[in-house]
């Protein structure tokens, strides 16, 4: 057993990106949601931002975020449909060591009763990157909300079984002593 995988929650340091060209502080509804259900559950915001649908301001952000030993966890919510601004699957895959196919698919299937076939249409998406999980989920506020609550709380806690992202994430001992 890892030495972060206990029974314990640990409170992870969690970034927030929200991808929009229209959004601002005063009116990102689903970076806001993300944030409250982060805090609610225990968690630390780290970061927070609001970026445009850029390929290279998006890398930057996260590649940045990624590079920070403090950041376990990178929530991202838009980007991820169909449209010609939509870029954040072919802006952030490239940075991951390994993807998370399962996050999307799982996403999918949850969203499938609120929303119907329309789920289809979502690229949501995640990956590790330098032991910092990285999930990307649609802009909606409905969408932010779906995934945290049926998708995300649960594998960011260390004390859901069978399994969990805790262990693979950039914690040290130390952090676990003084978290857990």
């Amino acid at each position: 057993m890892s030495t972060h995988g206990g029974k314990n929650f640990i409170p992870l340091n969690i970034a927030v990106l929200t991808v929009s060209d229209t959004r601002t502080t005063e009116n990102d509804t689903s970076g806001q949601a993300l944030v409250e259900r982060l805090t609610q559950a225990g968690h630390h915001l780290a970061d927070q931002s609001i970026v445009i649908d850029d390929v290279y301001q998006l890398r930057a952000q996260v590649s940045k975020w990624i590079a920070d030993e403090h950041i376990h966890v990178i929530i991202s919510t838009g980007g991820t449909g169909f449209t010609q601004r939509d870029n954040t699957p072919e802006a952030l895959n490239v940075l991951f060591d390994k993807s998370i196919e399962g996050f999307g698919e799982v996403f999918r299937h949850v969203s499938l009763t609120e929303i119907g076939t329309s789920t289809i249409q979502s690229r949501a998406f995640g990956g590790i990157a330098n032991q910092t999980v990285v999930l990307c989920v649609p802009g909606s506020t409905n969408a932010c909300k779906t995934a945290w609550d049926k998708v995300i709380k649960e594998q960011l806690d260390a004390s859901h079984r069978p399994c969990n992202f805790v262990p693979h994430l950039n914690i040290t001992a130390e952090q676990c002593k003084s978290r857990g």
